[in-house]
Parts: C-alpha cells; sequence; structure tokens
C-alpha cells in the first residue's frame, strides 16, 4: 500500500502498475493538481497532508497491510504540512506486521531515531534536469 502526500500526478511508473498489481498492491494519492513549488503551499495543502495521515490510520487498522509505504511524508513535515508528533503518534499504532517505510527529503532527527533503517539516496541522475531545460521549474 502506498499513501503519497503532495503527488496527484498519475503518469508515474508507481501509479501506472496499480491495476497490473492489483490486488496486492494499492496507491492513493494526496496532493493538490499541479506543481507549485515548496513555498507556495497553503492550508489546501495542509488540508491534504492530514487527510493522508487520517487514511493510513484508517488503512493499517482495516487492513493491516504488510508494507505501507507513506511516500514524502518527510517533504510533508519539513514544509510544516504535519507536526512530527502525528506522525511518531501514527507510528506507535502500526502493528508489528506492518512494516513502514518514510520517504522524502529533510526526514526530522525524531524519525530518524525512531527508525530501523535510515538510508540516503543521492541524485546521480534525475529527470527534473530534463525537464527544467524544457522550460518547466522545480
Amino acid at each position: 500500500m502506498i499513501i503519497q502526500f503532495l503527488k496527484w500526478w498519475k503518469n508515474t511508473g508507481e501509479y501506472k502498475i496499480r491495476k497490473l498489481l492489483a490486488p496486492y498492491y494499492e496507491i492513493y494519492q494526496f496532493g493538490r493538481k499541479g506543481w507549485h513549488g515548496l513555498s507556495n503551499l497553503g492550508e489546501e495543502d495542509k488540508k491534504l497532508a492530514q487527510k493522508a495521515l487520517k487514511f493510513a490510520e484508517k488503512v493499517v487498522k482495516e487492513k493491516k497491510p504488510h508494507l505501507l509505504i507513506l511516500d514524502e511524508v518527510n517533504l510533508a513535515l519539513h514544509c510544516k504540512l504535519l507536526d512530527v508528533k502525528e506522525v511518531l503518534a501514527f507510528l506507535d499504532k502500526v502493528p508489528k506486521k506492518t512494516d513502514v517505510v518514510l520517504t522524502g527529503r529533510f526526514a526530522p532527527k525524531e524519525l530518524l531515531e525512531k527508525a530501523d533503517f535510515v538510508n540516503e539516496i543521492i541524485d546521480v541522475k534525475h529527470p527534473r534536469e530534463m525537464v527544467t531545460t524544457k522550460g518547466i521549474q522545480y
């Protein structure tokens, strides 16, 4: 199960594959349509992030997935759309049989300390570099 924060775009591999892998793979997006930049996030974005976290709570309670990915939750925290205490409280409610992966840049130290594993990925090549040459800014 993947819950995406700040994402709306459905033309990605992780979204397109959902039908082929169903019922063992589900993906849900909670993001305002269009890229607005991290400095232009507002109340609607905050409500969507809160909604995504509430949805995650419901999912772990009702479906008890083996794997739950909270995609870009760290970025939502960094942008003050969520409070780290809320996420920590959520993690305390997750059943032991569910592994949780938190993705995104700028993970707060409280989550780094709680995590069993912490990985850092370094861009060697990124499609953003190709997109920016066509005039779209990130």
